[in-house]
């Protein structure tokens, strides 16, 4: 997750790579959420940092797609 990483550097990956990055996390989120449901995720703040995660990837990706554009 972009936890690691901080958002300097996920703004220096690729559009690609920030593809690739959003579909993880996602992905992460989801097996997080089914888990909590189970009765088998200890740390709950753990789904809302992929959540913030998400959405600042989303925002950095958005963020290229416009400065692309102009």
């Amino acid at each position: 997750t972009i936890l690691e990483m901080k958002s300097n550097e996920a703004r220096e990956l690729s559009l690609q790579e920030l593809d690739n990055k959003l579909r993880e996390t996602g992905q992460k989120l989801v097996d997080l959420r089914l888990r909590k449901q189970a009765g088998q995720v200890e740390n709950s703040s753990l789904l809302n940092d992929l959540r913030r995660d998400l959405a600042r990837l989303n925002t950095i990706r958005v963020e290229k797609l416009h400065a692309e554009l102009s």
